[in-house]
């Protein structure tokens, strides 16, 4: 179910550096790595945990940094599955941080 923008506002407010794209239903964040295995090493940790929720991003690795966004097409909006993922996302990057 589509999202209202101050259930978007509140959500954001629980994650770690997701933004809000005010030209599009999506929600992004970039994560700057230490090198390019450890990017390798979240994105494929990132995907794991999107085939459980059955949720997929769309990823772009460019070295060190991963460029994550999040919509639900389905609905043409965000979701509560975008701000779940989310912070799914927030718990996985700490671990690669190093």
């Amino acid at each position: 179910m589509e999202l209202t923008d101050a259930q978007i506002d509140e959500g954001l407010g629980r994650l770690q550096d997701w933004e809000r794209d005010d030209s599009a239903p999506v929600i992004r964040r970039t994560v700057r790595l230490p090198g390019f295995t450890q990017a390798i090493a979240l994105v494929d940790d990132i995907a794991q945990a999107a085939e459980q929720a059955d949720h997929h991003p769309a990823i772009d690795i460019r070295f060190n940094k991963v460029h994550l966004a999040l919509s639900t097409h389905s609905e043409g909006a965000l979701t509560e599955k975008d701000l779940s993922l989310a912070a799914r996302i927030d718990e996985l990057v700490p671990g690669h941080e190093r």
